[in-house]
């Protein structure tokens, strides 16, 4: 093949380039970033950016992509894609046609669908990020609706730069769903020993001046931050006639439904070979996948079949967490909990680990990540120190 074109330019887009030129092709290679910025990192906008601890930053400049013959198309949207004739329109007018063409798009903010909705902020790209630190102020009241990653990572950025933070949360507790009770209620009692205060089982209802109304009476705030999660932004290759449901439906080898188009990153609903149809959100799997999918189109034989990794910092508690548990399964800690240096075993009924996290103990994620999928006797279980 001669011509392999990229639409979306992130994290996924990056490596996939990357790894296509480390991998001996030499054909024309370009890349659609709908920002007007090179390809960067999406973690660091909640966290060190966010809180001005560290500065901005691209993932390579542009000489990087100069040298490897790689044209970065930035500030431009792909607008249609004509599978049969195997070409993408840009906002332009530009036509470019490829013989292989990768889904990257990656996804876009759920907007809350409440009356002042389209008030609240939302936390994607570079341009939210100043958005959001703009409305930092001391004594400034932020409220966060949502409680899950970002929800939880931005209430602590806020509240460490000085701002009240209300973070309003649908469920019982936040991320209970994802890390079980008894470690979801601990991370809630250290945002609120800092100060941030979760309003639980409550609902937004309207955004507007000075403040949120919520099921629960009015909450006052300078800023509203919508966390509600994401929607893969799929309305391209839907319109192009590739199949889509929660996102770009890909197997195993991120081909989608058309043999000459793949996808990878927050965009694809890939087949993973043991877990089945699954779309991550996370920055590994975007790394990951994107390393993978490059390989894929050059004919190589690679498959989506390694466990899911995330991380998170949010005051005293940072973790790494493998693998992918479900709500119904048991929760086992080893060390200290109350010190946040601790590992937690998820385990299904057959006593399979599912899942594993470990928080304040590094250098041990590996090791978590070689038990996942084997069974244990819960009482041999440790903190691995």
């Amino acid at each position: 093949m001669d011509r392999i074109v990229v639409i979306g330019a992130g994290l996924t887009a990056a490596n996939a380039v990357e790894t296509l030129r480390e991998e001996g092709y030499t054909g024309e290679l370009t890349v659609i970033g709908a920002e007007p910025v090179l390809p960067y990192e999406r973690p660091p906008l909640s966290k060190d950016v966010l809180q001005g601890n560290s500065e901005f930053d691209v993932l390579h400049d542009a000489r990087w992509y100069g040298e490897r013959d790689v044209r970065v198309i930035t500030g431009t949207e792909a607008t249609e894609i004509d599978l049969e004739v195997r070409r993408v329109t840009l906002g332009t007018g530009e036509t470019l046609a490829y013989d292989a063409l990768l889904i990257a798009t990656g996804a876009d903010p759920r907007v809350p669908s409440i009356p002042g909705g389209e008030r609240a902020l939302t936390l994607r790209t570079h341009a939210d990020e100043q958005a959001l630190r703009a409305t930092f102020t001391d004594a400034g009241q932020l409220v966060t609706i949502g409680g899950g990653w970002i929800g939880l990572e931005v209430a602590a950025s806020a509240r460490q730069a000085g701002m009240e933070v209300t973070v309003l949360e649908r469920g019982e507790v936040p991320l209970a769903n994802v890390l079980g009770r008894e470690i979801a209620e601990h991370l809630r009692g250290l945002h609120e020993a800092h100060g941030v205060t979760i309003l639980t089982g409550v609902e937004a209802l309207e955004i507007g001046d000075g403040g949120v109304v919520t099921s629960a009476g009015r909450v006052a705030a300078d800023a509203v931050l919508a966390a509600i999660g994401v929607e893969p932004t799929t309305e391209l290759a839907a319109a192009a006639g590739l199949a889509v449901t929660d996102g770009v439906v890909a197997d195993t080898h991120f081909l989608t439904s058309d043999p000459h188009v793949w996808a990878a990153g927050d965009a694809a609903l890939v087949t993973h070979a043991t877990l089945g149809p699954l779309r991550s959100e996370h920055w590994d799997n975007a790394i990951r996948q994107g390393k993978a999918v490059a390989r894929a189109i050059l004919g190589q034989d690679v498959a989506y079949d390694w466990q899911p990794y995330i991380f998170t910092d949010q005051f005293e508690f940072s973790m790494e967490y493998v693998g992918h548990a479900s709500p119904s399964d048991s929760v086992e800690i080893r060390g200290d909990l109350d010190g946040n240096e601790f590992i937690a075993y998820w385990l299904d009924d057959a006593g399979v680990i599912t899942a594993a996290m470990n928080v304040g103990i590094w250098d041990v994620n590996d090791a978590l990540r070689d038990l996942i999928g084997t069974v244990v006797n819960p009482t041999e279980l440790t903190d691995l120190r």
